[in-house]
């Protein structure tokens, strides 16, 4: 039996092949096979999408310019409402000559180009200009800082589901990139904010999958207009007794599959920067070192985030201005090799105290713009791992920042 199966093996190998040769000509013929499969095979080695794209090397160039290690984002992309909201806090009228006062200010600091590298603006501001007319995207780019636009108009509560949040604002969402890139503007912005509720409560695979969809439709059409896109998927901070660790386990969960949904889409990671949360306890738990924000943060990223993706820009996230920098630099020194560089895409971080000394009197113009470019040193250093302190806004708590929910302007 043993023979007659061998014999068919042997037969079956041997089928219309010619008689053995040496095992020098076996090599060749191998090799000449391996080369002739070689040539046969079509590789493609990048989508069609991106093949085809005019802006892919000015997207490119325009990441990594914004990712600058040293540097960060400036993000002043609030809503009139919420600007509004703010400069009452400090007795300032809400009204659009203060908000585009405020706006200036912050914008013709000088020297802000030393540790800003791009600026989200609220589409109003995008087309303002300074008291003396020279358009906002002059300012900016004057000082080798790239306009960029909040691309999203809020969020909608999602039905069935426990107050969780959709984006909103991809309807006609090309034809505005073409008119933001006309404007000056070269990335956008959108903000998907996905919530723990507590201990075992993360966010539903039905909001996860909303947003992440949400979130890579919206960087395909920035792409294909020449915008690059800061992709936000926020597991914000907020009530709750759960732990860092659970933060941790929910934000590996999102970014996850909003990566997955980037690939989908053929969203081309080199020409991104990803705008996420640190991982933080919730507001009823006891706070977290800076050192444990950084292990559980970098830890998720190393495991979440391909390296192709030029900078990460944490969002401040309802920290105070001394924690937000003090937790960027225990990043940059748990994680000094990191692949992308770990900086800032700050709003309330910067703007918070510079606000308060501003308070919308003309003699401390020039006192909140040195309040606003000595944050913004804190954070440049803080990025370079090299933040020795004192901090220039030392103390401060969590401020919870509540949902944005509703259409543009809201």
């Amino acid at each position: 039996m043993q023979h007659t199966m061998a014999m068919r093996l042997s037969s079956s190998r041997g089928a219309g092949m010619p008689a053995a040769r040496s095992s020098s000509s076996r090599s060749s013929s191998r090799s000449a096979a391996r080369a002739g499969r070689t040539t046969a095979v079509k590789v493609v080695a990048t989508s069609r999408f991106e093949a085809s794209n005019p802006f892919m090397e000015e997207m490119r160039a325009t990441a990594a310019h914004i990712a600058t290690r040293g540097k960060g984002i400036l993000a002043s992309d609030e809503s009139n409402a919420t600007t509004g909201k703010r400069l009452e806090s400090v007795g300032v009228e809400n009204n659009a000559e203060t908000r585009r006062a405020w706006r200036e200010l912050m914008y013709t600091a000088p020297g802000l180009g030393q540790y800003i590298s791009g600026c989200i603006m609220f589409e109003d501001f995008l087309y303002s200009s300074t008291a003396a007319g020279v358009p906002f995207v002059d300012v900016l780019r004057k000082e080798g800082i790239v306009p960029g636009i909040k691309a999203d108009t809020g969020m909608q509560t999602l039905p069935g589901t426990d107050g969780e949040t959709a984006t909103q604002g991809l309807d006609n969402l090309g034809t505005k990139c073409k008119e933001w890139y006309k404007q000056g503007a070269r990335f956008a912005k959108w903000r998907a904010v996905l919530r723990i509720a507590g201990p075992g409560q993360g966010p539903s695979t039905t909001a996860i999958m909303e947003n992440a969809h949400g979130l890579a439709r919206y960087a395909q059409i920035a792409q294909e207009n020449g915008l690059v896109p800061i992709v936000e998927p926020e597991v914000t901070l907020g009530p709750g007794s759960y732990g860092i660790e659970e933060t941790a386990y929910w934000s590996e969960r999102v970014y996850s599959h909003v990566f997955r949904l980037l690939n989908e889409y053929n969203v081309v990671l080199d020409a991104i920067l990803l705008k996420p949360n640190m991982c933080l306890p919730g507001l009823d738990a006891p706070p977290a070192t800076p050192a444990e924000v950084a292990k559980y943060t970098t830890r998720t990223m190393l495991r979440t985030i391909p390296a192709a993706v030029p900078g990460i820009h944490f969002l401040s996230g309802g920290m105070s201005e001394e924690e937000s920098t003090l937790n960027l630099q225990a990043l940059n020194e748990a994680c000094p090799n990191a692949p992308w560089s770990l900086t800032f895409s700050y709003g309330r971080a910067l703007q918070a105290t510079t606000l308060k000394t501003w308070a919308g009197k003309q003699e401390n113009w020039e006192a909140a713009q040195k309040v606003l470019l000595s944050l913004a040193a804190a954070n440049s250093q803080a990025q370079l791992g090299q933040y020795k302190g004192p901090h220039p806004s030392p103390g401060g708590g969590r401020i919870l920042q509540a949902l944005r929910t509703g259409g543009a302007g809201k």
